[in-house]
């Protein structure tokens, strides 16, 4: 009997592509180009679909809210209060990519893609 939960080879492909810019999201956060990599790796996938494709806009929109975080963290660093937009950076992003590596692994969707929390 054929095993009915067993992902198409794209299907596959896509998912190891969704659990790599997690993993190079991760790694961003000592080497930093590792992150660059990973968002250019999901705008590359763009056309995904189905489960895959709510996980890469979820990883887009993660690098380039977090972008504009640290850019405006940056700024306030020069009267002390960046230190704290850029410490809520780091919370957000380690609990976004965690939740959406094991949300990949177990093969489910991002409800919703779009949102500005986790």
């Amino acid at each position: 009997m054929e095993d009915q939960n067993r992902l198409s080879p794209v299907e596959d492909k896509d998912r190891t592509t969704v659990i790599i810019v997690y993993i190079l999201y991760l790694i961003g956060f000592a080497t930093g180009i590792s992150a660059v990599v990973g968002v250019i790796l999901a705008h590359s996938k763009e056309t995904g679909s189905g489960v895959w494709r709510s996980h890469f806009d979820y990883q887009m929109r993660t690098f380039w809210l977090g972008l504009g975080t640290i850019i405006v963290g940056a700024v306030l660093s020069l009267v002390l209060i960046g230190w704290l937009v850029i410490a809520w950076w780091c919370l957000w992003t380690v609990i976004r990519v965690v939740r959406g590596l094991m949300l990949a692994i177990n093969c489910e969707p991002i409800e919703d893609p779009q949102t500005l929390l986790w």
